[in-house]
């Protein structure tokens, strides 16, 4: 029979190995849940909009979709996070999305940060930095501010590659047909 020391290596194996495993699940639910987003990144980007896009998930369900749509509707407001945030508040019958997830394929602007602060959105799950304009950290941090009355969790880097890749691939092309006069 294993002695105490033994055992308690044992214990602490068994939690690691179970904390490993449910770090994997949540990871490839994250991924899940990012390439729908991805999926209406590009519905923005057929309409000639920067491909971004969002869900909100709740009880492993999605209740909220948006994608950008600034030029196409003429608002300052059609942004994915704010149209998916409207969808879930409709869908929940509250304004408070406290028991939410957001997966966005752009680290939040001030605008859509500020509000998820005020839906109480306990966490943010996103693809890409923006280095220009995000408040997730790249330029200030609104999502984790302690100052605030509420903070969300960030998880960053889910499936980065693929949607810096189509990010780029949609600037690359616009920056061509600025160029040519399309």
């Amino acid at each position: 029979m294993p002695g105490k020391r033994e055992r308690r290596a044992i214990r602490r194996a068994a939690k690691a190995l179970a904390m490993e495993e449910a770090l994997e699940k949540q990871r490839r639910t994250d991924e899940k849940y990012m390439r729908q987003a991805m999926k209406l990144a590009q519905k923005a980007e057929a309409l000639g909009e920067v491909p971004i896009g969002c869900v909100i998930v709740h009880e492993d369900r999605v209740i909220g979709r948006g994608y950008n749509r600034r030029n196409t509707d003429h608002s300052t407001f059609s942004h994915a996070e704010i149209t998916a945030m409207k969808k879930a508040c409709r869908v929940l019958g509250d304004w408070r999305l406290e028991d939410c997830t957001l997966y966005v394929t752009l680290e939040p602007c001030s605008m859509c940060a500020g509000a998820i602060i005020q839906a109480r959105i306990p966490r943010v799950v996103m693809a890409c930095s923006n280095p220009k304009g995000g408040c997730a950290g790249s330029v200030i941090n609104v999502l984790e501010e302690k100052g605030f009355n509420h903070q969300a969790e960030v998880v960053r880097g889910i499936l980065e590659e693929e949607c810096s890749r189509m990010l780029s691939a949609f600037f690359t092309a616009l920056r061509k047909r600025l160029k040519s006069g399309d």
